[in-house]
């Protein structure tokens, strides 16, 4: 990560995709992230509110393995919490419609 201070998500966002360079790691956020929305509809559709407090666990845990071994970089959540949340449903989302691959060439991150 850069010692810039970044303003907006519009800047973040290709520095976290180049902190996500590994298919792997992206492979794991993915998981989690789909995970997490799993794990959030059966909480709600069945009642079972206890389930909730695996969302972290499942989101960061994915997310962080594939940092500290995959990636070996610290995770952006440490820095920019906000922009970080946003960034993995944003990448999510991009690899869901096909975008990834535009969007991690546009970022600098060779394939």
């Amino acid at each position: 990560m850069t010692d810039t201070k970044i303003n907006s998500f519009n800047e973040f966002y290709p520095m976290y995709l180049r902190e996500h360079s590994n298919p792997v790691c992206r492979a794991l956020h993915y998981i989690g992230s789909f995970l997490v929305l799993v794990v959030l509809y059966t909480a709600l559709t069945t009642s079972e509110y206890k389930l909730l407090w695996l969302l972290p666990v499942i989101g960061y845990g994915f997310a962080w393995v594939g940092h500290f071994f995959i990636e070996k970089n610290r995770p952006a959540t440490f820095t920019y919490p906000f922009y970080s949340f946003i960034g993995d449903w944003v990448m999510l989302k991009d690899f869901l419609t096909g975008q990834i691959s535009n969007k991690l060439k546009d970022a600098g991150v060779s394939l």
